[in-house]
């Protein structure tokens, strides 16, 4: 069994997630997780080298988990439209049933240092290459302009999707954010034309 399979490395992550949505990285002691999680202090050194590895991989395991989850559900869609709209659904619902974690994405890492936004990327390439493959499909379907610029389509749908979970976390989740889903969905497939 590897030490991401223990159940400790999971307690610990999930307790990370909580600690430093509520705290912020630099206020989210090592100690508070470990409490948190329900292990002594010295465990977490055990499966981490440090709060900043913490941090590292509570993105990585997580939004791996939220990576798979998508292109899964996105692979049972034919038409690309159900596609691009399957990925606005799942990005909103999986982050707004997990309130802490769209916090942690959406804030705290964007606070971190250089070094570590530098080792989430490979994660974040993963995501990339998921809307990159929507809209290629579409691109190859002939249902999105064959002379789209996939990286500026990519760019829009991500900006899009980013800019409306943070507004949802700077506004204490005051909005339904599963439920823009299909509006903005319509709005990336069908732009601003009547």
């Amino acid at each position: 069994m590897g030490i991401k399979d223990r159940p400790k490395y999971r307690l610990i992550i999930e307790a990370a997630v909580d600690v430093i949505a509520e705290n912020g990285f630099h206020q989210a002691q090592v100690s508070k997780i470990a409490k948190r999680a329900g292990v002594a202090d010295g465990t977490i050194y055990i499966y981490f080298k440090n709060k900043e590895d913490i941090l590292i991989s509570v993105f990585r395991e997580k939004m791996g988990d939220f990576i798979e989850k998508i292109k899964a559900e996105i692979m049972t869609q034919e038409k690309p439209g159900e596609k691009l709209a399957t990925l606005v659904r799942m990005h909103f619902t999986q982050l707004a049933a997990h309130r802490n974690l769209a916090i942690v994405t959406q804030l705290e890492l964007r606070q971190s240092n250089q070094a570590i936004r530098h080792k989430i990327n490979e994660t974040l390439k993963d995501y990339i290459a998921v809307i990159d493959s929507v809209v290629d499909y579409g691109k190859e379907h002939h249902i999105f302009r064959e002379n789209l610029d996939t990286r500026l389509a990519r760019q829009m749908i991500f900006g899009t999707l980013d800019e409306t979970v943070s507004n949802w976390v700077m506004n204490d989740q005051r909005f339904d954010l599963a439920a823009l889903a299909e509006p903005v969905s319509d709005l990336l497939l069908n732009g601003l034309t009547r």
